[in-house]
């Protein structure tokens, strides 16, 4: 056969060494030249240059897995015709702690998100200038064991690429190892997830507390998984509440119409890490209808079930009626009950003589009139009027 085989692994740490699943595949400019009876596979150490060891494969497989312990290993695997092999196809396995920071620690690099599109899912990475090719990997089937593992290679000159496969579905989260490879090394560089195409969340977020005012209502709800189960990547979470009579016209309110053509007020939280909102401006002693969905790029399901809160009196305003109304007629109550003393002491009788304690002596009266002594009134002042009056006195 001429050229060689396209290689790849996958390395798994265990106890004393590693698993190391190793794959591969025809390339476009590989040529049988025959039929291929078997593929060869051969592994030694680098350092002490100990003996080789090698197994052949029946043409009908294309991978196997090895155990090697935790030095660094040269792998080659060669196709066989008839006549003779290949060229050998080369890989090198570093050392198990040459490889900790760039293999095995793959929780040190965050995953970044990307996008699919109408022919694959989108992938970029920045290029580096030491590396000869980059290779990514995937798995077409990520919930099954074994996945099936697919790797692409890339020119040292490529730094995006739109991996398509046949078996990629909407809904399904995709998980892509990106790689510098040099002198047949490799080492992982970056990881992506994504999705052909987001779907709504299977699931709302459960509303843990409630907390109600007269005018405003606070919702608290649990994180929402983020799993690799879910349909697509959580964005923020969509708040949609509603009076049960009448329409919804709540300040910093979106109007959302339902299949329906019911009307809801809606507030959109474009964070997926929050977990509390409050909606203001509420009507006190109403009834309203409240929901918290949360969606992904896919949107969110439809709306279907609703939480149902009351407002509150406005305490505030029942200490102002109190004031106005209740105070102002107990007082007219009082007034009306005390009505005597109230006249009496609000507007007080000019005083009668014939009331008068000092005019109250009998051997004073001269006919029907009461007549004031003399000697009972220390009067301040004696004025008078004429002479006439005097010598009347």
């Amino acid at each position: 056969p001429s050229g060689k085989l396209d290689i790849w692994r996958e390395i798994t740490p265990v106890l004393g060494g590693r698993n190391v699943t190793l794959f591969w595949k025809q390339t476009p400019s590989f040529q049988a030249n025959g039929k291929i009876i078997s593929y060869e596979v051969t592994w030694e150490k680098i350092e002490d240059g100990s003996q080789p060891e090698s197994i052949s494969f029946s043409s009908v497989y294309n991978s196997t897995r090895i155990f090697l312990d935790n030095h660094s290993y040269r792998i080659s695997v060669m196709a066989k015709n008839n006549v003779n092999f290949s060229l050998p196809s080369i890989l090198i396995i570093s050392r198990a702690t040459d490889n900790s920071r760039s293999i095995f620690s793959t929780e040190e690099l965050k995953e970044g998100q990307v996008n699919g599109t109408d022919d694959g899912i989108f992938l970029s990475w920045e290029p580096r200038s030491i590396y000869d090719s980059y290779v990514i990997d995937w798995c077409n089937f990520p919930r099954l064991q074994p996945c099936d593992l697919q790797w692409k290679r890339f020119g040292p000159n490529i730094s995006s690429a739109v991996i398509s496969s046949a078996a990629f579905v909407p809904g399904v989260r995709y998980k892509f190892h990106i790689y510098g490879s040099v002198a047949n090394r490799a080492s992982l560089l970056e990881k992506k997830i994504g999705y052909l195409k987001e779907l709504p969340p299977h699931l709302d977020p459960i509303v843990r507390k409630v907390d109600l005012t007269y005018n405003s209502v606070t919702l608290s709800w649990d994180s929402y998984l983020t799993n690799e189960s879910e349909p697509g990547f959580v964005r923020g979470y969509h708040i949609y509440v509603s009076p049960i009579q009448g329409n919804c016209n709540l300040k910093g309110s979106k109007k959302h119409i339902l299949s329906d053509e019911s009307e809801l007020c809606k507030y959109t939280i474009e964070n997926p890490e929050e977990k509390r909102y409050t909606v203001k401006h509420l009507m006190p002693n109403t009834k309203y209808k409240i929901v918290v969905k949360a969606f992904t790029g896919g949107g969110e399901t439809p709306i279907v079930n609703f939480r149902y809160i009351d407002t509150p009196y406005n305490s505030n305003m029942l200490y102002f009626i109190f004031l106005l109304v209740i105070v102002p007629t107990l007082v007219a109550a009082i007034c009306h009950w005390k009505m005597k003393w109230v006249k009496e002491w609000c507007c007080p009788v000019i005083p009668s003589p014939n009331k008068s304690k000092v005019l109250s002596f009998k051997e004073f009266k001269m006919d029907s009139e009461k007549v004031l002594k003399i000697n009972d009134c220390l009067p301040d002042m004696l004025a008078v009027d004429s002479n006439a009056d005097a010598h009347k006195l």
